[in-house]
């Protein structure tokens, strides 16, 4: 389970990091430009040449400010960023994950931005996005960009299914992969044994890992117990792959989908570029994305995800004001299009959507998703913590090493420790 660092011990330690951090590791001279340090979590082939190319431009604008660039890999950059933030060598500014960022205001790792140049024309950034960077009353990262998870599926592959237009159930999400596996040869589903990736089978029958409102939690509730049932039937299916536990799971699922090796996947935007370059997609309106299949419930959801820029609490007053004059101009609605148009992500600003974005395949239909069954996170830290203890009982649960209540049941007891004041 991923922890904060106990906020005294925090206190203490931003006050030793408030004159170390943002000059001492940068080079920066007095009187010469302040350098601020950038940890991206983005996919490092695929997107950051554009993020590169933005700071080039901001660069060029402000000569006083230079921007070192640094990519994290996203498994990794959670509990390293926690581990900086209490030390010497936490970065000025950190894309976090929308769950990141409650957590952290909450553990004092960052600096709120309201007011200053990283948030302005703030009626521009879609209200639930805006609300999903705020921790009591007060602002902490500036939407950068956003997503949910649909459903992609190869239309060639379908058609020669006798189908024309994707499965709107996970019930016909095994007739469709059963037709799939016996007409076209290959798989039609894969299911990945990740908790993010569970979370439309719980929405699916009107659950959540927990209930932030009442303070109760949920993932072992009959509901949930039904929705990882709904997740084992679906292995068993005709037509859908064998389940692969191996740390290269999403790497396999990715290459498959895009060689024509399965027909259907849940996915996010974030891959667009990535798949659009694969064999089965170079023509690009072969690729269907549809919202995430309906549970027995009839309703369907997927979470809302998506990245912040927050700047550090840590950085002295000149790191952190050239840090929030980065952050404005990376998120601003000019940037935004220019990043959507090269990434294919999903803008947080109403202004960034220009005609020529919503004309980039994908945008679109993740637009509408986002729109229709896309679900905002609870207002609670520790939601994002959530996801490590699920996602290993959930593996252990379609591995067939434990019984589906006994696997959640044993989630809910770990939750128990990190939510004391839930039933």
């Amino acid at each position: 389970m991923r922890r904060g660092i106990a906020a005294t011990a925090l206190v203490a330690a931003l006050a030793l990091a408030a004159t170390a951090c943002g000059g001492d590791d940068s080079g920066d001279e007095a009187g010469g430009p302040v350098t601020l340090t950038w940890w991206d979590t983005s996919n490092a082939t695929n997107e950051a040449p554009t993020y590169k190319a933005m700071i080039a431009e901001f660069e060029k604008a402000n000569k006083d400010i230079k921007v070192k660039y640094v990519n994290v890999p996203f498994d990794q950059a959670q509990n390293k960023f926690q581990t900086a933030a209490g030390s010497k060598g936490a970065p000025d500014i950190v894309r976090a994950e929308v769950g990141w960022t409650a957590a952290w205001a909450k553990s004092q790792f960052l600096a709120p931005l309201d007011g200053t140049d990283a948030l302005k024309n703030t009626e521009d950034i879609t209200p639930s996005l805006l609300k999903q960077a705020q921790y009591e009353g007060k602002t902490y990262g500036a939407p950068f960009v956003t997503d949910s998870l649909g459903l992609m599926w190869n239309k060639e592959i379908l058609k020669k299914a006798g189908y024309d237009k994707a499965p709107a159930t996970w019930d016909e999400v095994k007739a469709v992969a059963k037709a799939v596996k016996e007409k076209a040869k290959v798989d039609g589903f894969t299911l990945r044994a990740d908790a993010y990736f569970e979370l439309p089978f719980l929405f699916g029958e009107g659950t959540d890992m927990v209930d932030a409102e009442a303070k109760k939690i949920t993932v072992n509730s009959p509901e949930a117990v039904k929705a990882v049932d709904a997740s084992k039937d679906l292995l068993k299916a005709p037509g859908v792959s064998k389940l692969d536990v191996t740390a290269d799971s999403y790497a396999h699922m990715m290459d498959a989908f895009n060689t024509g090796k399965v027909a259907m996947i849940l996915q996010g935007p974030w891959e667009l570029t990535n798949i659009y370059k694969g064999a089965a997609f170079k023509d690009k309106a072969n690729l269907g994305i549809s919202g995430v299949p309906a549970g027995a419930t009839g309703k369907a959801g997927a979470p809302t995800g998506g990245h912040n820029l927050s700047v550090y609490a840590g950085s002295d007053k000149a790191h952190q004001a050239a840090a929030q004059k980065f952050v404005g101009f990376m998120t601003s609605g000019e940037t935004q299009a220019k990043i959507a148009l090269k990434n294919g992500t999903l803008p947080t600003r109403t202004s960034a959507y220009t005609a020529e974005v919503k004309a980039t395949p994908g945008i679109t239909e993740f637009q509408a998703i986002l729109a229709g069954s896309a679900r905002p996170r609870p207002e609670l830290p520790e939601y994002s913590s959530l996801f490590a203890d699920l996602g290993t009982n959930l593996t252990a649960i379609l591995q067939g090493k434990v019984s589906t209540q006994k696997g959640l049941d044993t989630t809910a007891e770990s939750y128990k420790k990190l939510l004391k004041d839930f039933s």
